[in-house]
């Protein structure tokens, strides 16, 4: 290439780079967010709205017995040192109640690890049943991305500084401790650093049960929604693979690109009462006025729920699973915005292995050459590919969907079938607890966010890997790949499900459900285009 030619192209890379940065800093400074997930850890404790009159709503489902999960899984002690109990999560509600009653049960030990973990009604009361198993001595140690908190710090270091409970900020270059100048200066300074975001998503209690998925904490992930509702997937695992999500955990616990919330931020007011916090958030999380009465039948029936999951013949036990993770500061070598990573290399290994059909969901499809010379030699081996993404209409991400809708018709031409999600789709009444919308008379956007792949009805996939360059070499990912089946199958028909008419639009290439958007979204979306691929 001719020199100036090459010093050219990079001057516009670079300036599209600082664009798209300018984008990310104006959204902090100014409170809002280009990511598809906004998030807040602990709101401040004045705004919530508490009843002291109502803190025996609580008393009847906080139990009493502290060895309740060991007798439960003496259970399966025959089993679970070398097998793996897997039990897929598909509906918000019960992915909500499963991990309260983790955390309501747990002995030794909580670590929690999350891209988001939000004030809303779902966020207040985890949190509430995090602090409740601090206050009765089980460890929690919680692990949150620096990109995302937006919080009152007071607050967060409050809860840091129950003698119970430890927070990390992993990545603490762009948000936590950092003025506005800070901000801007690191747009300058640090731009693949600011872009090294950790997404996984892990619950892990005693070192012996795990939940993992696509699911951060929030209303949206959940059902519970008044606006916006995910269709996402999370995997609950009993056993031998829990020790790796543990490994997992530790590694990035103890990386020194996990920094101590009190390390970087320091108490507005050094008295601080820090009481009269975790009496807000138990005042809050016992008043049945803040949660509509479903939920609050659902809360009262928590004691139950691991009974339910024994005998409902969904908890399968598979003797191979394997949790893939990135490992810390991902791709932190002198490189630029490529370089693939652990997980990244193992699902293409699994795509060049397959057979005879691939299904995919991934709420955000943004293609390299890499993945699409994946698809087309996959297809001429004679394998199927069918892909759910987000509509245009179903999007919470123009960012994402901008990239996606510029490659497209490059897609379709590795001969990959796509499917559009609908933003009413109808198997929302079969996927959702639609009893937490029946006070509502009108329906929420119901969105794809599960992340996870079918194999040759063999193998299944779930985790946090979005099909997009930022999952491929930025974010740090985490996936569980299943052995089974009987996994497969049961996850396969449901995701075949998705697919009919009532559910998604089959993209053509004469034909794509754009149209179904206002102008003003397909402006926004089309002056996206200036932001490079190679960083959605």
């Amino acid at each position: 290439m001719n020199p100036l030619l090459c010093l050219i192209v990079k001057l516009k890379n670079k300036i599209m780079k600082i664009l798209f940065n300018i984008i990310i800093i104006y959204s902090l400074v100014f409170s809002g967010h280009v990511f598809s997930d906004q998030a807040q850890f602990v709101r401040n404790s004045d705004s919530l709205d508490v009843n002291n009159d109502d803190d025996d709503f609580c008393d009847h489902f906080f139990v009493a017995d502290t060895h309740y999960l060991s007798k439960q899984l003496n259970f399966f002690s025959d089993i679970m040192y070398d097998n793996t109990g897997v039990y897929v999560l598909e509906q918000g509600g019960g992915a909500f109640i499963s991990r309260a009653w983790l955390s309501q049960n747990a002995e030794n030990t909580i670590d929690v690890q999350y891209f988001i973990f939000s004030v809303d009604n779902i966020g207040l009361i985890v949190t509430d049943y995090l602090l409740r198993a601090a206050e009765r001595g089980v460890k929690v140690r919680i692990l949150l991305d620096d990109l995302m908190v937006d919080a009152d710090t007071d607050d967060v270091l409050a809860l840091d500084a129950h003698q119970n409970i430890s927070i990390k900020i992993y990545n603490p270059n762009l948000n936590i401790g950092k003025n506005w100048c800070d901000k801007i200066a690191s747009l300058f300074t640090d731009f693949k650093g600011i872009n090294q975001r950790m997404h996984n998503k892990t619950f892990i209690v005693d070192g012996n049960v795990a939940i993992t998925g696509g699911r951060n904490i929030a209303d949206e992930y959940f059902d519970y929604d008044h606006e916006y509702n995910f269709r996402d997937r999370d995997v609950l695992l009993i056993g031998e693979v829990s020790h790796n999500i543990q490994d997992s955990f530790d590694q990035f616990w103890n990386d020194e690109i996990s920094r101590p919330i009190s390390e970087l931020v320091n108490l507005s007011d050094k008295n601080y009462d820090f009481q009269s916090v975790y009496k807000r958030l138990h005042d809050y999380a016992c008043n049945p006025d803040n949660f509509w009465l479903q939920i609050r039948n659902r809360i009262k029936n928590i004691p139950s729920t691991f009974e339910e999951i024994k005998s409902s013949g969904k908890l399968i036990w598979v003797d191979s699973v394997a949790f893939v993770s990135d490992i810390p500061g991902k791709n932190n070598e002198d490189r630029e915005m490529w370089g693939g990573g652990i997980t990244t290399t193992a699902l293409i290994e699994l795509v060049e292995q397959a057979q005879n059909e691939i299904l995919i969901q991934s709420p955000y499809l943004v293609t390299s050459d890499l993945s699409l010379g994946l698809f087309k030699n996959a297809g001429m081996r004679g394998v199927e590919i069918k892909i759910l993404t987000n509509s245009f209409a179903s999007t919470d991400n123009i960012d994402a969907f901008s990239g996606y809708q510029r490659n497209r018709k490059r897609i379709l031409d590795t001969g990959a079938l796509i499917f559009e999600y609908k933003p009413d789709a109808q198997i929302r009444k079969e996927i959702m607890y639609n009893d937490l919308q029946a006070e509502l008379d009108y329906s929420p956007i119901f969105a794809i966010h599960a992340k996870s792949m079918v194999i040759d009805s063999k193998i299944t996939v779930i985790g946090t890997f979005n099909l997009d360059p930022r999952s491929a070499n930025l974010n740090t990912e985490c996936v569980s790949i299943i052995y089974s089946h009987e996994i497969a199958e049961n996850v396969r028909s449901l995701m075949e499900k998705e697919l009919q008419p009532e559910n998604s639009w089959e993209v053509t290439k004469s034909f794509n459900p754009d149209s179904e958007v206002g102008i003003f979204k397909r402006f926004k979306t089309y002056i996206r285009r200036i932001i490079p691929i190679s960083i959605l």
